[in-house]
């Protein structure tokens, strides 16, 4: 079992930034695999980022070179650092967690982009 909780969404202006955490329950070095994800209103959820114990780490084209994933082992956090921010980036960011079978959610942050 593993329970996140998200923290670090808000209103911000186009062009700026904002960095998410995601805090874990537990070790993340036994969580083979942790991202995020967002949903805007009216739309699926989509993939933002994704990193796993190798380190390797996966962004769709919509955010690559601008959000960022990384983690700090000694606080069980996974960060998203999102830079140039933009109004269709405005949605619910979700962190997700993968263990073996498992997916774990975290309850969402919101993040909204207007000027």
């Amino acid at each position: 079992q593993v329970q996140l909780v998200e923290s670090g969404g808000g209103l911000v202006q186009p062009g700026g930034s904002l960095r998410l955490s995601c805090a874990a329950s537990r070790s993340i070095f036994s969580i083979p695999t942790m991202g995020w994800y967002r949903q805007a209103p009216g739309k699926q959820r989509e993939l933002v980022a994704t990193i796993v114990n190798s380190g390797y780490t996966n962004y769709p084209d919509s955010v690559r070179g601008r959000f960022t994933i990384s983690r700090d082992y000694a606080k069980n956090t996974v960060y998203l650092q999102m830079n140039s921010l933009k109004p269709e980036d405005t949605a619910v960011y979700y962190c997700r967690a993968g263990v073996s079978t498992q997916v774990y959610w975290g309850q969402g942050t919101q993040v909204t982009v207007s000027s």
